[in-house]
């Protein structure tokens, strides 16, 4: 089953935050949300989830109109969504519950989940009382314990420390193996670079940037050269008239094309003793930047 969302609009008062949004998201594939605060993603994600009603367009699923009572949805929210003074795993049962399942079953998939997270120790203690990162583990379980067919992550490794990151990533790359239908929303573009198949960058309110990252890369029409010495090149690139980013010992300059990068490396070569030296496409944080501010 697919996900389609076409000419997707809402108003509040004279505010429009989405204006004419399409976007799709096949089976088993994971696609960016992306965009600044404020760029309409979360009125996005809201109405999918039926939390806010559209004022025009669309949100199919497989070809028909989406339904929460048709479609398993799991949703992690960028906000804590938990009971502070309710314990873990009571807690968890009781969204498993919600969602459809058996005490019995909620309880043999929480523990399951409790233990792949390393969250044992704290099974029994009130989340309002654990650190923002368990915290966010928890709401993890939540959004997949019953086994959802789409899977909305809004800022997914909000609150985590390195180890815990990886520990989510593991469990997403898991979920895409597993052929879930996912849409993501993260200001970690390493992250979106990882997982997912395309992207949509929004800004007030509408898609200003769509497609696989590899076309995106390809259509943004801008490399760098990334030079590594073991003397300073600054005067050398100021001579060949070279704007240069300096990162440590590393130099970093933009140019249009291959042929550019070709050129620029043979002439630094006869000038000067070149350690390291690549053409890179632009990082898709580079391509966030330029195109999402103001």
């Amino acid at each position: 089953m697919n996900l389609t969302i076409n000419k997707l609009d809402k108003n509040f008062g004279p505010y429009h935050a989405v204006k004419g949004l399409s976007l799709s998201v096949n089976q088993g594939e994971a696609v960016g949300l992306l965009g600044r605060n404020g760029a309409g993603k979360t009125t996005t994600i809201r109405m999918i989830l039926g939390l806010l009603k559209q004022d025009a367009g669309q949100i199919q699923w497989g070809g028909k109109t989406f339904s929460r009572d048709e479609v398993k949805l799991g949703y992690l929210p960028e906000e804590r969504g938990l009971y502070p003074k309710m314990n873990m795993l009571d807690q968890l049962i009781y969204f498993g519950q919600l969602e459809g399942m058996s005490k019995r079953a909620a309880k043999q998939e929480s523990l399951k989940w409790i233990d792949r997270l390393g969250i044992n120790e704290y099974i029994k203690k009130d989340t309002g009382d654990l650190s923002k990162g368990n915290q966010q583990k928890v709401q993890l379980i939540a959004a997949v314990i019953h086994n959802p067919d789409l899977i909305i992550l809004d800022e997914p490794f909000s609150g985590l420390d390195p180890v815990n990151a990886q520990i989510f990533e593991s469990v997403i790359e898991d979920l895409i193996a597993e052929k879930k239908t996912m849409i993501f929303s993260s200001h970690r573009m390493e992250s979106v670079e990882r997982f997912c198949d395309k992207v949509y960058l929004m800004k007030h309110g509408e898609v200003v940037l769509s497609g696989s990252i590899n076309e995106i890369k390809s259509r943004y029409g801008v490399k760098y050269v990334n030079i590594e010495s073991s003397e300073p090149l600054g005067e050398h690139l100021t001579v060949l008239d070279k704007a240069f980013i300096r990162k440590g010992k590393e130099y970093q300059v933009q140019v249009s094309t291959m042929e550019q990068g070709l050129h620029l490396i043979e002439r630094l070569k006869s000038l000067a003793d070149i350690r390291k030296i690549n053409i890179a496409d632009p990082s898709l944080n580079q391509i966030f930047i330029e195109k999402a501010g103001d």
